[in-house]
């Protein structure tokens, strides 16, 4: 297929705050639990790059306190109108073409953001470009190549059918310049880039609720897309929706890489 123009999961879309909810019911806990080791404190700045939704930007934000900033950002800002007040600065803005809002920051992060910007690699100079001597780096980045099924236990008709809709979702991000396998780069790029003291680590979520409702919003937003494609039938989708209701299949998702280091 010849390469489509625009984002695939608009934010403005109605299954965007579905899918921003479910984000943050699998992904939050293990987000946080970095962002606690970085040691952000009150005074501290921060910028939430691609922050789509509000879980990340409010708890930096309890976090940094009045006396601190969080500029949160994104190419659509419709979901962060909630938490835009002191000390969040919520700015529209493309990580992959502009220059970072600012510099001085003790701590840049994105989370699930850079695997669909174009120009990756001016974006992340643009991330470490802000940050402070000694500021700390975070991103977080799937890395769907490594797991590329919704059904890794394939056992019956149903899983065949959500794998097969998941691999048309998968063709659909890489028409529009996804890296599906980006998330395992992500410790060798920090370090090519000069961080030091880089870990990394991955998180993967095989099935729950949330897994679920990511799924059914997931497909219920790319459902014209997808058939428009001739990647999938109104049919098999109805179908896939109702095998998601009916509660009988272990969801999963794709690995979600973190990787993080320290600004020279």
């Amino acid at each position: 297929m010849k390469r489509p123009d625009g984002y695939l999961l608009d934010n403005r879309q109605t299954e965007a705050g579905e899918r921003f909810d479910a984000f943050a019911t699998l992904f939050d806990p293990t987000t946080f639990r970095h962002l606690e080791a970085v040691g952000i404190g009150s005074g501290s700045r921060c910028w939430e790059v691609g922050a789509g939704g509000t879980s990340v930007v409010s708890w930096l934000a309890g976090k940094v306190g009045p006396t601190g900033q969080v500029v949160a950002t994104d190419i659509d800002t419709s979901l962060l109108a909630s938490v835009a007040r002191p000390p969040v600065d919520v700015r529209v803005h493309d990580v992959g073409a502009e220059e970072p809002p600012g510099e001085g920051f003790d701590l840049v992060h994105a989370r699930l953001v850079l695997v669909h910007v174009p120009d990756r690699e001016r974006a992340l100079r643009s991330m470490i470009k802000a940050l402070r001597p000694g500021g700390r780096l975070l991103i977080e980045d799937a890395d769907p190549a490594l797991q590329p099924l919704v059904c890794p236990d394939e056992h019956g008709p149903e899983q065949r059918l959500a794998n097969r809709l998941r691999h048309g979702f998968r063709r659909l991000l890489a028409d529009r310049g996804a890296d599906l396998s980006y998330g395992r780069r992500l410790p060798r790029l920090l370090r090519e880039a000069g961080l030091h003291s880089v870990e990394a680590d991955a998180y993967f979520p095989l099935t729950s609720p949330a897994c679920a409702a990511l799924e059914s919003a997931t497909i219920r937003q790319i459902r014209d897309t997808l058939v428009k494609a001739n990647l999938a039938t109104n049919e098999d989708i109805d179908r896939h929706l109702a095998n998601i209701e009916a509660g009988g299949m272990d969801l999963a998702t794709a690995p979600m890489i973190s990787a993080w280091g320290i600004k020279a």
